[in-house]
């Protein structure tokens, strides 16, 4: 059976998909997740299309693109554990990921990181950065691997759902997913906003000077 028409992006990844298959959506994927901006998403959504069409095998496809997302964020994870700062500093701007950013990013790591590392993947940008980030701010492996593999789970059987069972109404529901997409990248931003300034105002309560000041008192006799 014939994959249905598809939408613009999907077309475009067609030729690579048919010429190449798993190994096209693992590296796809294995990159999108380990900081390099490429439609490994995309990919995996028409990768679910040609399931859905007898094309591919729908439990093979979930295989390898779980465990080409698990393996990218990790080797995201190690670059920044070994060497983030100076990797953030000089690639940083190609994935939007600046100084400043990466300041908020830490701090907000340190107290949600697995959270982050879990959902991270359904959002553009973060996707790419969140092994990095979490590796910089020396997020402990083993918590991380964990949140790792959920995430990776989770969103590659999402996207996976949505070509397998999407059938002729992909193009439709590809964009609908991809709005939903962008509102969530919105919420998120806006979350992160309000953290940063509810982290602000306590910094700006809180005294300056943390010492305690003891009142004189004179040394003369009765």
């Amino acid at each position: 059976m014939a994959a249905p028409p598809l939408p613009g992006p999907l077309a475009q990844l067609a030729p690579l998909l048919d010429d190449y298959g798993y190994l096209a959506v693992g590296v796809l994927v294995f990159l999108d997740n380990c900081v390099v901006p490429v439609p490994g998403q995309t990919i995996l959504v028409l990768a679910a299309v040609y399931a859905g069409a007898g094309q591919l095998s729908l439990p093979g496809l979930l295989l390898v693109a779980v465990a080409a997302a698990i393996a990218g964020d990790a080797l995201a994870y190690v670059i920044g554990r070994t060497g983030g700062l100076a990797f953030v500093h000089r690639w940083g701007r190609y994935v939007r990921l600046t100084p400043e950013r990466m300041d908020r990013a830490e701090s907000f790591f340190r107290r949600r990181g697995g959270l982050v590392v879990t959902g991270a993947r359904f959002v553009d940008g973060l996707r790419q950065t969140n092994g990095l980030v979490a590796g910089t701010t020396e997020m402990p492996w083993r918590r991380f691997m964990l949140a790792n593999a959920v995430g990776a789970a989770l969103w590659a059987g999402t996207w996976t759902a949505v070509g397998y069972f999407a059938g002729s109404n992909i193009d439709t529901l590809y964009r609908e997913a991809v709005r939903y997409q962008v509102l969530l990248l919105v919420v998120v931003a806006a979350l992160a906003l309000l953290l940063a300034v509810r982290a602000w105002l306590r910094r700006r309560r809180s005294p300056r000077d943390g010492s305690v000041r003891i009142p004189h008192q004179d040394d003369g006799g009765d």
